[in-house]
């Protein structure tokens, strides 16, 4: 098992701190109408735990990709959440306590998932005859409350002992944190290896960029559908595509290169981190845009009927 470099460690601070800054933002009422509505949980871990990975077997057995690609990409769907997704929810005025709450329960709910599904994986794509993978719990846990749970609490607690101060921090952590990841993950995919990073080929990534974008839009659809078929409120089921949408590609990436030790593995995570930000971004606006589009629409006929 490999040991985190610089660079890995630098991801993970930055990730911690825009959980904090989404910690600010949250009050008692946010967390009360996800108590009183656990629906909309229920319903966005079913697309993360069952439909994304769902829709990785089926795009990966119709793909031509090399079969250690096809389980990263896999790696990819089983993974949680990334902590980024709050903050897109955040940006998009989704239900962010909701958006948290996603990140760390399946989180800790995929802990168990992870080892099972990754060696199918394995057997099914490479053929081969793989030792069965465990996750360090211990380690994976505290590594997870680190950049989540820790750095929320610490945001809510400023937000109500220092409402002000708060205040003043939001929106510099807002514009600040997004340019901050986007350059430290450059580093990651462009650097080489003797600098923290992992070299990744123009050729590498336009061949599997189809398959990864085509994962990234067939989850959110997934997620919308399944929503709008259980009644689910627009606001939260744009937080469950985003969910859906934004994977955690640090994970990915502890999962294929520290405990496979398997450095092909960890390029699908690496291409899906360089798009699935804004090409989950510019599907979730137009999503949101052509929704009140409708609404204003249906408003106007029914203004019109009724004269």
């Amino acid at each position: 098992m490999a040991d985190l470099t610089t660079i890995d460690i630098l991801i993970n601070l930055v990730l911690a701190l825009i959980t904090f800054s989404l910690g600010i933002t949250l009050t008692r009422h946010d967390f009360s109408v996800l108590l009183l509505n656990p629906k909309s949980m229920g319903i966005g871990l079913l697309s993360q735990l069952v439909l994304l990975p769902f829709a990785a077997f089926w795009i990966m057995s119709y793909s031509n990709l090399e079969p250690v690609y096809k389980v990263g990409f896999f790696i990819i769907a089983i993974c949680p959440g990334g902590v980024s997704s709050n903050l897109l929810s955040f940006m998009m005025n989704g239900n962010v306590a909701l958006s948290i709450s996603m990140t760390v329960f399946n989180s800790i709910i995929t802990l168990f998932t992870i080892p099972f599904l990754t060696n199918l994986a394995l057997e099914n794509y490479i053929g081969q005859e793989w030792t069965s993978i465990k996750l360090p719990f211990w380690k994976t846990f505290f590594s997870i409350f680190l950049v989540t749970v820790f750095p929320a609490g610490i945001g809510i607690f400023l937000r109500f002992k220092f409402r002000n101060i708060a205040k003043k921090v939001q929106p510099i952590l807002r514009y600040i944190l997004p340019v901050l990841l986007l350059l430290i993950f450059s580093v990651k995919i462009f650097a080489d290896k003797s600098s923290g990073g992992t070299k990744l080929s123009l050729d590498e990534f336009l061949e599997m960029f189809p398959a990864g974008i085509l994962l990234n839009v067939a989850g959110m659809l997934l997620g919308y559908i399944v929503g709008s078929l259980f009644l689910v409120n627009f606001r939260n089921r744009l937080t469950i595509i985003v969910e859906v949408g934004l994977q955690n590609t640090a994970m990915a990436l502890l999962i294929a290169g520290i405990l496979l030790d398997n450095h092909e593995m960890e390029k699908p995570a690496l291409v899906y981190a360089i798009f699935s930000f804004f090409s989950t971004l510019s599907i979730t606006w137009l999503f949101k845009f052509f929704f009140f589009r409708w609404k204003k629409w249906v408003k106007r006929e029914k203004h019109f009927t009724e004269y």
